[in-house]
């Protein structure tokens, strides 16, 4: 599991645009067990997000949860490797979250599961994925990676009101967590 490259710009003290960091994402973690990696490649608090000359202090290390910060993005890099799948085929858990994730496959291919369908991605397909229940699962014979940019989001009552157990088992940590 190589970890991405990762180029930081901001600002001079005189304003002038620099680049501040250039090199690995400096946060990377891997579940053996189940085939996955996660590379936490940048995320904010709030909204919207503050934009200062540098960055206080490295928000990779903030938190390694599965949903972004209130009123937050997050992106990282997952890698799915194949032949970790338990015995409902299944590589991630079923789980919900508070967020809205855009999932951009960069290579191989990765298969979404859903409460009564499943869909298998590609390179160059994109997910938008609507806190809806699902898994994932790496069928394949070669790895999957896959980026992930996550933006908190808020339930509507009215959808609330018709999901099994409402928000019960809304993912609030990360996996395993």
């Amino acid at each position: 599991m190589s970890a991405p490259r990762r180029v930081v710009t901001g600002h001079t003290p005189a304003g002038v645009s620099v680049v501040l960091s250039d090199g690995p994402v400096p946060v990377s973690r891997e579940i053996p067990e189940d085939g996955v990696g996660f590379h936490e490649v940048w995320n904010t608090e709030g909204a919207p997000a503050r934009i200062t000359a540098a960055e206080p202090s490295e928000p990779t290390e903030r938190t390694l949860a599965v949903p972004p910060p209130p009123c937050g993005t997050k992106i990282r890099v997952n890698e799915f490797q194949p032949g970790h799948l338990d015995e409902r085929g299944l590589q991630s858990p079923m789980h919900r979250t508070a967020s809205i994730d855009y999932g951009i496959v960069l290579s191989g291919e990765i298969t979404l599961i859903l409460d009564d369908s499943e869909v298998t991605l590609r390179a160059g397909d994109i997910v938008v994925q609507r806190g809806t229940d699902h898994a994932w699962a790496n069928r394949g014979t070669e790895p999957a990676r896959v980026v992930f940019v996550l933006v908190d989001g808020d339930f509507d009552a009215s959808l609330v009101e018709t999901l099994p157990g409402g928000l019960a088992g809304l993912m609030h940590g990360g996996p395993r967590a």
